[in-house]
């Protein structure tokens, strides 16, 4: 069993997430995708785009999103655009909606459940990736973190319903009702499928634990957070990196932890790292690197 090593920062800056990337000892090369959550409107936790203004820039990276596929604020390009320049992702970055022109399909070998997987066609004009990830509960995958962001975040309209309904399909409604530990499985299905893609040398991971609502920044009325922040995570595995995030909540002295903690237990959140594991993504096994 292999071991991977996470880097860590209590310090939550602009500063230190360069700094934690730099840890790293990796280079991302050519054009560079920056693939956050641009948080749908009335959303409040997203990441801040002063906050990593400096390390997109440092890669002279292009932040990167796709449309949603429920009803809101980024479900259409020309109202997902509105909300980019509105949270103040536009005045620091080029940005790019990726399935903006369409998507394409790419395959999932070995997966469990998907056997193809759809993202933005755009995903092909870049040739390395940067998750950069808000970490914090989910309302269906018990939280969100690099697996997520990759698998969920890079699908098209079309790709999140594929991989939320486990490749059956059908309408906006099915994905609520599916078989919700197919669906966790389906996301470490899709993870492969990018990584694949775009060869996993070619892709690194951060994870900024702050804001630790148990809501995801997809909703427009997102939950308080109840624990204080915990700090910045960063590995070029992102098994271990949501595996090491999660450790850290359960491992804070913060009382408040126990309604984020409910949440990633309630809906079985752990079962996509395992997954992830098991498809060979990387390791639970993991060296926490403190970089302070």
């Amino acid at each position: 069993m292999g071991k991977s090593k996470v880097y860590f920062t209590k310090e939550i800056t602009s500063n230190s997430l360069i700094e934690i990337y730099k840890a790293m000892g990796v280079t991302l090369k050519g054009k560079v995708a920056v693939k956050i959550s641009t948080g749908e409107p009335g959303g409040h936790n997203f990441l801040e785009p002063n906050l990593i203004k400096d390390l997109v820039n440092k890669l002279n990276g292009t932040i990167v999103e796709c449309n949603t596929a429920y009803p809101g604020g980024r479900n259409e390009s020309n109202v997902h655009w509105e909300t980019i320049e509105k949270h103040g992702f536009k005045a620091i970055s080029p940005c790019d909606i990726l399935d903006e022109d369409g998507d394409m399909t790419i395959l999932v070998k070995g997966g469990k459940n998907l056997r193809e997987n759809y993202v933005g066609n755009h995903l092909q004009n870049y040739d390395s990736m940067l998750i950069l990830s808000h970490f914090k509960g989910h309302a269906m995958g018990g939280f969100g973190g690099a697996l997520k962001n990759m698998s969920i975040g890079l699908g098209s309209s079309r790709g999140k319903l594929h991989i939320h309904t486990s490749g059956e399909g059908g309408n906006f409604e099915d994905m609520f009702t599916a078989d919700h530990d197919s669906f966790l499985e389906s996301m470490a299905d899709a993870d492969k499928s990018v990584m694949d893609f775009m060869g996993r040398e070619n892709i690194v991971y951060i994870n900024v634990a702050n804001k630790l609502s148990v809501d995801c920044d997809c909703d427009a009325n997102p939950d308080e957070p109840k624990m204080a922040d915990i700090g910045i995570l960063a590995s070029t595995d992102p098994v271990a990196l949501d595996q090491a995030s999660v450790d850290l909540v359960y491992q804070s002295k913060d009382p408040g932890k126990s309604y984020l903690i409910e949440r990633m237990e309630s809906r079985n959140g752990i079962h996509t790292v395992i997954s992830a594991e098991s498809l060979g993504l990387g390791f639970r096994e993991y060296e926490l690197i403190n970089i302070d």
